[in-house]
């Protein structure tokens, strides 16, 4: 296995990614498995293709009606986010499926002609197409598309392809975001797939993998391609290491992802991106803005805040010398002794003391309460305020993750990956009361690890509407029947007998929003019992008596991909010699603390706290009270010392 590790290149990501293969010596490979941000980033900084939304007439402001909340309950004069599709390009089609798909109102073609023709007039780049009850009768969609294709729209997205599923705003909005990236997130992996030394896939949401054409045509199936690597990449060391109850912490340079995985990650079908809901099948992940370069800064009302706002790639932080000069969270740590002076990020980019140390000044001064403390304590101060907000931000969305999922984070263990996790991942550990921490080999490039063992995998699924009772049966059996059909045909490529999982979206008649559960019997019983038991621990409360009614049937169709071989090494109880000390700041003060290289740390060695682990792709903090073991697969298990 060869570990790499190089920056960012914002202008074009493409550059980097061929950039990080070189580095490796990597000529030609079987499968090239990326995760990308690149629709991701398209989204957040609006800088997606000019886009047209068809829709059935009288439902153009669907957009814009939303569901009529307010996400700043309190804003004075709250402001939304522009529509992804200005009211100028969202057109409508004289046509009419009714509930239960029988055609109302042919489409008129003659005037959607018009249309079409307008919409090439004003330099379309895209087209979504999202019609009334479409995820019935698809023809009029399907119609549509074609004519679109006939006038020369090369990108064209139908929703009854990308989401064929109820809930009108939910289904306009995700297919007007696979719209909006499709031509960027085509023109991306052209580029790259011109250059790159063989097949190209790409890691979507749900953790698994696409074929670079596929991920082209749906690209909002990516949006959370980067993180979802990190996920899988996490389950399978810990599962190596013999911990299926764990919760991920993916902290990088700009927010923080945490993930849920009680023996399998959660899933969701309903994720938000910049603000617009995104309804596809993906890893439940909950992402804050607390990254390494997050800044930090004094507010309108003088009190200290950290993030979102991000230093990015470039310039950075401060330590890393690109010329940034506004404080984050990195240089908080390298003034706290945490990064300590001189380490090498990569082993090309050695971190600058005195850079950290004057961005951190430059924020003390302008914090009145230290003003009287001398200079080199109140730099220490605002250091360690900066990330305790920063663990704070983090707390609260491991919180998110367990306790209001109605789960106990005791019962877990933390896995911290990216370049800063391991960092922070102690101090959070405390805060949630949890005893154990699994840090992997790699934790730097732990979601290109997952990349690589990332199964093919696609999603199907289909709204049903029925109560959830015997006589529905031959309905569902029907409809998951075509939708394992279809998985087959799509997966014949890869294997001729891809696994199946059924699942089934369940609510309590009467609800607004509904459970997935398995489907795994021909009855309904076992599934009802797993979606009262759902409700009880989401919401603290079911009633079994309630008639209970089958929104959706899904199915997760699997071809397995081949893992790396990871034979374990034995070793004997052992406490090598650190190699240095130095002060480290720790409960208020600067302890001597032993420097190791996670290089030299074999099988069974052992690590007491306080001590800071360091490697090429990030550095681990091993508090006071902690102490570490290095098991059989060369993870370092985190304890707290008063638990053992």
């Amino acid at each position: 296995m060869s570990i790499g590790k190089v920056p960012s290149t914002p202008d074009d990501p493409s550059r980097g990614v061929l950039r990080g293969l070189s580095s490796t010596g990597v000529e030609r490979a079987d499968a090239i498995i990326h995760g990308s941000t690149v629709a991701t980033n398209a989204i957040l900084e609006r800088k997606g293709a000019r886009t047209a939304l068809i829709t059935t007439a009288g439902f153009r402001d669907v957009l814009e009606i939303g569901r009529q909340d307010r996400p700043q309950l309190y804003a004075i004069e709250p402001v939304r986010e522009a529509t992804l599709v200005p009211r100028e390009l969202r057109r409508e089609a004289r046509e009419r499926v009714d509930h239960t798909g029988n055609v109302v109102l042919p489409l008129d073609e003659d005037g959607l002609r018009a249309v079409i023709s307008r919409l090439a007039r004003n330099r379309v780049e895209s087209c979504a197409v999202c019609l009334l009850f479409s995820f019935l009768n698809p023809a009029h969609e399907r119609r549509i598309g074609e004519m679109l294709a006939e006038a020369g729209f090369e990108h064209v997205s139908l929703s009854s392809e990308i989401i064929p599923e109820f809930r009108e705003y939910e289904r306009t909005s995700t297919v007007c975001i696979n719209a909006y990236v499709a031509p960027v997130m085509d023109g991306y992996l052209r580029r790259l797939g011109a250059k790159a030394p063989g097949p190209l896939w790409i890691v979507q949401s749900s953790g698994g993998v696409l074929r670079a054409d596929e991920a082209a045509s749906e690209p909002v199936r990516t949006i959370l391609s980067g993180p979802a690597g990190g996920v899988v990449g996490a389950r399978y060391v810990t599962s190596l290491s013999g911990f299926d109850q764990i919760v991920t912490l993916d902290m990088g340079g700009t927010s923080t992802d945490v993930t849920l995985c009680p023996g399998e990650a959660l899933q969701t079908t309903r994720g938000t991106i910049g603000g617009y809901p995104v309804s596809i099948g993906m890893i439940d992940i909950h992402t804050v803005g607390a990254g390494g370069g997050s800044i930090a800064r004094v507010d309108e009302g003088g009190a200290l805040v950290v993030g979102p706002e991000s230093a990015g790639a470039l310039p950075g932080p401060a330590a890393y010398g690109h010329g940034g000069d506004k404080p984050t969270v990195t240089d908080a740590n390298v003034v706290l002794g945490r990064l300590p002076a001189g380490l090498l990020l990569g082993d090309r980019l050695a971190l600058d003391y005195d850079a950290a140390k004057s961005s951190i000044a430059d924020l003390a001064r302008r914090i009145p309460e230290l003003a009287d403390l001398p200079r080199e304590q109140g730099v220490t101060r605002t250091a360690e305020a900066i990330v305790e907000l920063a663990n704070t931000t983090m707390e609260g969305a491991l919180r998110v993750m367990t306790v209001e999922r109605g789960f106990d984070p005791r019962e877990f263990a933390l896995v911290p990956f990216g370049g800063a996790g391991p960092v922070h991942a102690c101090e959070l550990a405390e805060r949630l009361h949890v005893d154990t921490i699994v840090a992997p080999r790699y934790p730097g490039v732990l979601s290109a690890l997952g990349c690589l063992v990332a199964d093919r995998m696609r999603h199907y699924s289909r709204t049903v509407m029925v109560p959830a009772k015997a006589e529905s049966l031959q309905v569902l059996e029907v409809a998951v029947a075509d939708l394992e059909r279809i998985a087959r045909a799509d997966l014949r490529e890869e294997s001729s007998n891809p696994a199946l999982a059924r699942w089934l979206d369940l609510r309590y008649a009467g609800q607004s929003y509904e459970l997935t559960v398995p489907w795994e019997e021909a009855g309904l019983a076992q599934a009802e019992r797993a979606f009262h038991e759902a409700h009880e621990r989401r919401f603290t409360y079911s009633t079994p008596e309630s008639a209970v009614e089958v929104v959706a049937v899904r199915v997760a169709a699997t071809v397995a991909s081949p893992k790396p071989a990871q034979a374990a090494r034995r070793g004997t109880p052992h406490r090598p010699e650190a190699e240095s000390k130095a002060p480290v700041f720790f409960g208020g003060e600067f302890v001597d603390t032993q420097l190791f290289s996670r290089d030299e740390l074999e099988a069974s060695a052992e690590v007491e706290g306080p001590a800071i682990v360091s490697q090429t792709d990030c550095t681990i903090v091993i508090p006071p009270g902690w102490r570490g073991r290095v098991d059989s697969y060369m993870a370092l298990i985190l304890t707290r010392a008063e638990t053992d």
